[in-house]
């Protein structure tokens, strides 16, 4: 193997964009791993954490670094030279239009071109990102900040700083949001109608924005929070935030709130907040007691899924009925019929998820039919794997997760990763179940289907040497309008034996069912 780099100098790219650059050089002939990053101090720290990069590399954040590792070095340097063509022909594209079409070179040089402009959207390193969001908001702009590793001062700095000026501040490290119809980072293609969403999840709001979408109902606005907006430190400035400005937004009927359960003193502060609302509220707190969720017009529900089916009818303005998530008889039947297909000594679920919520809302609905699940994220600290890289009994992966993306793009985008893993997981003798979950929308991998279904089917050859058999159970988080085409997605997956789950909850409800059902 041959490792090479290259610094381009004084050229920018933001965070989606330079994770699906890395991606694309992956699947470059003879390339195994690949980064593309701005030569950020904390970046470089992570690529030489990672192995793929030597500590010697200076610093410099307006540069672009890009290091390859290939099977010699002709392939590498090969590497290098076509992605440094790409970049420097799409430069070149724009320094050839004239100076007054230029891309602007700071906020204030675009509010100048976009003087209505309201919001400005932060994905620059880390280490400038709390500055430009600064600025934005000294410009009066709202924020939505994709950047992370902003260091926890700054971020309750900027928080403070939004909540005094009335400005709205999403982020850090937020990754979705749909503001007046429009998809950014992270997001799907949903149609328009009267339901806002406040979430300080990514992909859970993707599951509920795109379920809402599949049922027939629609999105008014879509917020991010950012993942540490709930803390007791932070105190959810955002998502009050976020609930006050849908209640005043006449096109927004019902509200839905997403995140992982908040301190008992937050949680009541926002509580509070959603009461004075005024609106019908949802409330999916993944993991909390629905029993602590009071209010004459909130609804406490258990799953993303029971929180996107009790929007849209109340939307309708019909009653909710029962909040639990069951599983449709048709996968009742289908996974009485995988598990006839397992051996003895086959008994395990292994969860491989992209999202990290999705890995969130599996462990509790595993756990609680199946006992302890082993994760890098678990519910307990007892059920921390021993090794992150090796499952043991009942194991659910966030492979978005910090430790695995380290010089590589996001499992969202690039699937070599859990493909590796899934071919792990077929040689284990005790795995059953594989649990998967596939996001479409902008940013993610334009066909996710191709990626995976050749790794399944390796991994079915695995298992049939071994005269066994493996169930893949798996639930697709988009709609019809997004660009990789749910239709054809499921299809394909369908036609690789996958059974499909019209919801994350209804996967890991069928998982849990198949390995119940095995009397081996």
């Amino acid at each position: 193997m041959a490792t090479a780099q290259r610094i381009i100098r004084n050229l920018y790219r933001d965070s989606v964009s330079l994770m699906q650059l890395s991606e694309k050089i992956q699947q470059m002939p003879e390339i195994s791993q690949a980064s593309a990053i701005m030569a950020s101090e904390n970046n470089i720290s992570l690529l030489v954490e990672s192995g793929l990069l030597k500590a010697g590399i200076v610093p410099s954040p307006n540069d672009l670094l890009i290091v390859v590792e290939g099977n010699n070095a002709d392939a590498a340097a090969a590497a290098l030279d076509a992605v440094e063509d790409l970049l420097m022909k799409r430069a070149d594209d724009t320094d050839s239009q004239d100076v007054q079409s230029l891309a602007p070179r700071s906020i204030q040089m675009s509010l100048e071109k976009m003087p209505d402009a309201n919001l400005a959207l932060i994905s620059t390193p880390g280490d400038y990102a709390a500055a430009e969001a600064l600025k934005a908001m000294h410009l009066g702009l709202h924020v939505m900040m994709f950047s992370d590793n902003i260091s926890h001062e700054d971020e309750i700095m900027l928080k403070h700083y939004s909540d005094k000026h009335a400005l709205l501040f999403m982020g850090p490290d937020c990754g979705t949001a749909i503001l007046n119809g429009i998809p950014l980072g992270f997001a799907n293609v949903v149609r328009r109608g009267n339901i806002g969403v406040v979430a300080a999840s990514g992909t859970g709001l993707q599951q509920v924005t795109s379920l809402i979408d599949r049922w027939g109902g629609g999105i008014s606005q879509a917020l991010g929070t950012g993942g540490h907006d709930l803390s007791a430190e932070i105190g959810g400035i955002t998502m009050k935030q976020g609930i006050k400005a849908l209640s005043n937004d006449p096109s927004t009927k019902i509200i839905v709130l997403i995140s992982k359960p908040p301190s008992a003193a937050v949680m009541q502060n926002v509580l509070l907040e959603a009461e004075k609302a005024g609106k019908p509220v949802v409330i999916n707190f993944i993991g909390a007691d629905m029993r602590s969720i009071t209010g004459e017009m909130l609804h406490g529900v258990p799953t993303l899924e029971a929180a996107a089916s009790a929007a849209v009818l109340l939307a309708r303005d019909e009653p909710i009925g029962s909040v639990e998530t069951d599983l449709p008889p048709q996968l009742v039947k289908d996974a009485e019929a995988a598990a006839e297909t397992l051996k003895p000594g086959q008994k395990y679920v292994r969860g491989l998820f992209s999202g990290g919520t999705f890995c969130f809302e599996t462990l509790h609905l595993l756990g609680q039919l199946l006992g302890p699940v082993y994760s890098n994220i678990p519910l307990r600290p007892e059920w921390r794997l021993a090794n992150v890289w090796q499952s043991q009994a009942h194991t659910a992966i966030d492979l978005g997760d910090d430790l695995f993306t380290k010089g590589r793009p996001h499992p969202m985008i690039d699937f070599r990763l859990r493909n590796e893993r899934l071919l792990q997981e077929a040689g284990d003798p005790e795995t059953a179940v594989i649990l998967l979950d596939i996001v479409l929308g902008y940013g993610s991998n334009m066909d996710p289907a191709g990626e995976i279904v050749p790794a399944m089917r390796e991994a079915q050859a695995i298992a049939r040497k071994n005269a066994r058999s493996l169930v893949f159970i798996a639930s697709v988080c988009g709609t019809e309008s997004d660009p990789q085409n749910l239709a054809l997605q499921e299809e394909a997956l369908k036609n690789a034996g996958v059974y499909l789950a019209e919801s994350n909850a209804q996967a890991a409800l069928m998982a849990a069912a198949v390995v119940k059902n095995f009397k081996g």
